[in-house]
């Protein structure tokens, strides 16, 4: 790769690295540390606070097939923008809430915001800055993004002890105003025209019909639907699933703590792979150890080494998905169509995130651990074989293909 486009790449991952922590860190993850914090002061039940996330899952559901619609038309970097003044917007109103009417309106904002910025878009970014190519960058981006929490819970709980939560919210839309919104108008690169405005940017890496695509659509949508149910109703009560199997408090959290660090391993390794890394076996792979991590919990009794050898398959299979449910979209796609297919994807996985939590709480508190594992190695199992139908879907396409002529 030529010395230009390194550092043009450099320069993306850098700008986006940037503004997609700022992003996460002050809107998605936020709620664990202030949540808490601002329930009490607001006359709020705890739930009733974090009901904000389920807020704006369900809006960034709704608004993410029209996202798509702007990501073709205006382009990631405008659609990014408006979500550094949307996120400005929501938080200012969130600092001034008084009650559960303007805090239920700030989340409506900030779910606007999420659906204009987080994820999607700024893949989209990627892939018009890197055509096919974009693989390798999007891993080293979801690098930085897992590591929101793990940067922003600090800094915010510093912020509230030195300045209260109502300050601190405006120093978040205050990043998104002046960090984010100059980063994403004038530091994100232009998209290079060899990889976005010719040709190549229209063919797809798999030659499937009209009526394949669609079908290969669904399919990718019902995989990473039913993914995203099973990590976001688990990840929420994995402590209490270690504390029910016989860990110690204390053991627990050191579990928890080791599936972060496997989740980001497996985005190392996704980056790693790069341009040779293929999303769909990634995503069997991935939802392979899963299921291999609910089956051996259900049919072995619970002891620290199961424990062990179910946190290495569960953290490494879900870290594996997690990219490849981002890059799933250019396996079948071409580079102008992947904004708008991965919008589109976005309603039905914003939807599980919203909703899987309260489901997989409510099956562990009512029946225990085992029906809540049982549900979710159904649905990883079902998951899985969309993926294999999908692999066989582009096997037909590409067996089908007539072979060049011989002259």
């Amino acid at each position: 790769m030529p010395n230009s486009l390194r550092f043009r790449s450099a320069q993306t991952v850098f700008v986006l690295a940037i503004t997609q922590l700022i992003g996460w860190g002050t809107t998605f993850d936020m709620l664990g540390v202030m949540g808490r914090i601002v329930a009490p002061d607001l006359g709020m039940a705890n739930e009733v606070a974090f009901a904000g996330l389920t807020i704006m899952m369900l809006v960034s559901a709704i608004v993410g097939p029209a996202t798509g619609r702007w990501l073709g038309r205006y382009g990631a970097a405008r659609v990014l923008s408006a979500a550094s003044l949307t996120f400005a917007l929501g938080l200012c109103l969130l600092a001034a809430a008084d009650g559960v009417i303007l805090y239920a309106a700030a989340w409506i904002v900030i779910g606007v915001g999420g659906a204009l910025g987080l994820s999607a878009p700024a893949y989209t970014a990627v892939v018009e800055r890197e055509g096919m190519n974009g693989k390798r960058v999007i891993a080293i981006l979801m690098l930085f993004t897992g590591l929101s929490s793990a940067i922003f819970w600090p800094i915010l709980s510093l912020l509230n002890e030195a300045v209260g939560w109502r300050l601190t919210f405006l120093i978040c839309a205050g990043l998104q105003f002046f960090v984010c919104l100059p980063l994403h108008l004038f530091a994100l690169p232009r998209p290079i025209a060899g990889h976005v405005d010719s040709a190549t940017a229209d063919i797809a890496p798999v030659p499937l019909s009209k009526a394949a695509q669609r079908k290969a659509f669904l399919l990718i949508a019902a995989a990473t639907t039913l993914t995203t149910f099973v990590t976001f109703g688990i990840s929420p009560s994995l402590l209490e699933i270690f504390r029910q199997s016989g860990a110690t408090p204390a053991f627990a959290l050191q579990l928890g703590s080791a599936r972060g660090v496997l989740g980001i391993s497996a985005r190392f390794l996704d980056m790693l792979l790069g341009r040779r890394g293929n999303p769909v076996l990634s995503a069997a792979m991935g939802i392979g150890l899963m299921l291999m991590s609910f089956l051996m919990m259900l049919a072995a009794g619970p002891s620290t080494p199961l424990l062990v050898i179910f946190v290495v398959l569960y953290g490494f299979g879900s870290g594996v998905m997690t990219v490849a449910r981002a890059l799933l979209p250019l396996a079948v796609f071409s580079p102008r169509e992947f904004g708008l297919q991965s919008a589109r994807l976005s309603l039905p996985q914003n939807l599980a995130n919203a909703i899987a939590p309260v489901v997989f709480t409510a099956i562990l508190d009512r029946a225990g651990t085992g029906p809540a594992l049982f549900a979710a190695a159904i649905l990883a199992a079902l998951s899985l074989t969309f993926v294999l139908m999908l692999m066989a879907l582009m096997r037909g396409a590409r067996a089908s293909r007539p072979s060049p002529a011989v002259s």
